[in-house]
């Protein structure tokens, strides 16, 4: 019996979709992470019951932060995104978390640098306060270990491949990185990385999607935790392309996930038919709450999945919209883009 509601809404259901196509579908995937994390600074003395956790976030972390902290005494500051909603607001309210919230702001850049600055701000007021560091720090792939061991018992890791958002690198990343040392032969497994158009992660800060830069998977300034040479294959994918992906996932799955899912599961369709020897499973990190009015709510506007394909690029620099593929092949992170 689970001892917090944060155990019970970290934890994911393998669902089988169809032939090869399986999807590992979260609640709320940030929670794992951070119970592991909590959890950990306490055994470790890094942190006391009863002291202050800080953190940015654009929504996801910010809630998963405030469950861990209920659940072990913690009191919890949240440097929020313009991107945070009422709902979660008043969640966090409730959960006893701060939030501070950044005034609106078109530029997402600007956004999470005002957010950086905003962090440095108060630990120079409250040099007491814990930085969780989710975008740097490596200890939030703690959590992902326990998930791995499910994916092993359920699928296993031979002629598997992993499809998800890379975000901070503490999801897809940590998956990959437990399963490749489960045992001989686990180094097949494969990992997708899906990022969106003008995140800096994996260089394509150079293209700009006219819509929004999906929230979760990609980021306008580098982060410290991606392990880029984890990485086999990326797709970057257009806020219209992943809106098809989510459409057609609820449609004909009856999954109702959010936008980086719809990211994923079109790439992890495209990386089944590519290799029909291979079991391809994606993360859907979230459900599909938050985007029901701009996402789901068009769904008649959507086109027919099975008429988009990738674009394939053998360098950042043909990168174009909606949707490209690129060979990785393990690589070390892109050299910075030059400045304008």
């Amino acid at each position: 019996m689970d001892q917090h509601i944060a155990e019970a809404i970290g934890r994911p259901d393998l669902i089988h979709l169809d032939e090869r196509l399986v999807c590992l579908r979260f609640e709320t995937m940030k929670v794992v992470s951070a119970l592991a994390a909590v959890r950990h600074l306490l055994d470790t003395g890094a942190v006391r019951r009863g002291d202050t956790l800080l953190d940015s976030s654009s929504g996801i972390y910010a809630y998963a932060l405030a469950l861990a902290c209920h659940r072990y005494g913690m009191r919890c500051h949240i440097v929020g995104s313009t991107t945070v909603d009422r709902t979660l607001r008043t969640q966090l309210a409730v959960l006893g978390a701060t939030l501070e919230q950044m005034e609106p702001c078109s530029d997402l850049k600007l956004d999470q640098k005002r957010r950086v600055e905003r962090i440095h701000e108060i630990l120079l007021h409250h040099p007491e306060y814990h930085w969780m560091r989710q975008y740097h720090d490596d200890i939030h792939y703690l959590g992902y270990r326990t998930v791995a061991d499910r994916i092993l018992r359920a699928v296993g890791t031979r002629s598997l491949t992993v499809v998800g958002g890379v975000g901070s690198g503490a999801s897809t990343g940590a998956l990959a990185r437990h399963l490749r040392t489960a045992g001989p032969g686990a180094d097949d497994v494969e990992l997708v990385g899906v990022q969106p158009y003008g995140s800096v992660t994996f260089g394509a800060e150079h293209v700009t999607d006219p819509e929004i830069i999906i929230a979760g998977i990609g980021s306008s300034i580098p982060f410290g935790n991606v392990t880029h040479e984890l990485y086999d294959t990326l797709h970057w994918v257009s806020f219209d392309a992943a809106l098809v992906g989510s459409v057609d996932l609820l449609r004909r799955h009856a999954v109702f996930a959010g936008l980086s899912t719809g990211a994923a599961y079109l790439a992890a369709r495209h990386e089944r038919a590519r290799s029909p020897e291979r079991t391809v499973l994606f993360v859907a990190a979230d459900t599909g709450h938050r985007y029901a009015d701009t996402v789901h709510a068009r769904h008649e506007e959507a086109a027919d999945i099975t008429g988009l394909a990738p674009q394939e690029v053998s360098d950042l620099s043909e990168l174009a919209l909606p949707w490209s593929r690129m060979h990785w092949n393990r690589a070390p992170a892109p050299a910075p883009a030059p400045r304008a």
